[in-house]
């Protein structure tokens, strides 16, 4: 019996991982390739799930912990999947504030379930506005130092650095944004894509199921920083029926929800704001809008098709700000959309200190 390859798709919060993973899944599915996919998240409620399992893939769902933090729920996910679908390739989407990825999950992947799996190098993600930021070249809001150091180690370790939405950039600004990152992470290949244009992901998925994990050690990582960085930042997961006394637009819906909760947290760093409405009546159908910068554009990633009256709407939202706010200025905004709402989940909290199951220094 063959090995399942194991592709793990890390990279920072609004980073475009979601899109990447669709894109390379649906391409697999045309080679002939039956594909399981592992969605993450500090909690439940996710909203990258969801747009995952919209009717096309198998999905399990890590909730609780980061992959490193939850190594055999990660093992019985995809047992479980290994059961159901009998995946050729799984691809695993780490929560998007994780970093030593490699050292507690691929590592141990390898060596404890290598007749299992053929693990494939890490990629890693960025969003390129966020980046050209973080690397000094061009002004921006970004995060505090500790909240970067998180961002710096997760490209530290990565094997594959992966530019995705190249289309917001020109040819000069990827050429300045490629040459500083393989100045300052040296050990990692480049390549540059743009998922939702589909552009360049042939080449990086064959540079993803090529070869397997060449990394022989990790970078030392100071878990200390690393949980006060990941602390930092708010996380709040909000499910919510909406009624309306007509029909709406729902993606105009989505729009407002979004540009009153950016209000409301003037002076505050988005690193993610996510959300999905799906129609009472027509569960077939999804609107799903990201904003993946304070001073960014709202996108609607699919639109919905028709008008809606009722539906249920997933809001998940990251950003660097107490949690209360974080409740607080999204309550707010569903109070001014002007529908009928019904609180089903709401959750907000800090992510506690990531404690992994395993940590192999060297594969």
């Amino acid at each position: 019996m063959s090995k399942s390859q194991y592709l793990m798709i890390g990279g920072f919060l609004g980073a475009g991982k979601t899109t990447a993973i669709l894109k390379l899944a649906r391409m697999l599915t045309r080679a002939g390739k039956t594909v399981g996919l592992i969605t993450n998240d500090q909690s439940v409620g996710l909203v990258d799930s969801v747009v995952l399992s919209n009717g096309e893939f198998a999905v399990e769902e890590i909730t609780g912990g980061c992959f490193c933090c939850r190594f055999n729920s990660l093992v019985d996910a995809s047992e479980r999947l290994s059961t159901e679908t009998r995946p050729d390739v799984f691809i695993a989407e780490p929560v998007g504030s994780c970093t030593d990825l490699v050292a507690a999950v691929s590592f141990p992947l390898k060596k404890i379930y290598g007749d299992d799996f053929r693990v494939a190098p890490l990629s890693v993600l960025i969003d390129p506005i966020r980046a050209e930021r973080i690397l000094g070249l061009a002004a921006g809001n970004s995060f505090s130092p500790k909240v970067l150091y998180v961002y710096g180690k997760q490209l530290e370790e990565a094997e594959v650095i992966v530019i995705n939405k190249c289309d917001l950039l020109d040819a000069a600004r990827q050429d300045r944004l490629e040459a500083a990152l393989r100045k300052a992470y040296p050990q990692a290949d480049v390549v540059r894509i743009s998922a939702r244009a589909e552009q360049g992901l042939d080449a990086w998925l064959t540079r993803m199921t090529a070869e397997e994990l060449q990394a022989e050690s990790v970078p030392d990582v100071d878990y200390q920083i690393y949980a006060e960085g990941e602390a930092l930042l708010g996380w709040l997961n909000v499910s919510v029926t909406i009624r309306t006394a007509q029909d709406v637009d729902g993606n105009e819906l989505l729009r407002g929800i979004a540009a009153n909760t950016r209000k409301a947290l003037e002076g505050v760093e988005i690193a993610h704001l996510k959300m999905t409405l799906v129609p009472e009546e027509d569960g077939g159908d999804i609107g799903v809008l990201n904003l993946v910068r304070s001073d960014g554009t709202a996108e609607m990633s699919h639109s919905l098709k028709s008008a809606l009256d009722a539906g249920e709407l997933l809001i998940n939202l990251r950003a660097e700000a107490e949690p209360e706010l974080l409740r607080q200025s999204v309550l707010d905004a569903l109070a001014a959309c002007g529908c009928e709402t019904e609180l089903k989940h709401v959750e907000f909290f800090r992510p506690g200190k990531p404690e992994p199951t395993y940590r192999m220094a060297h594969r």
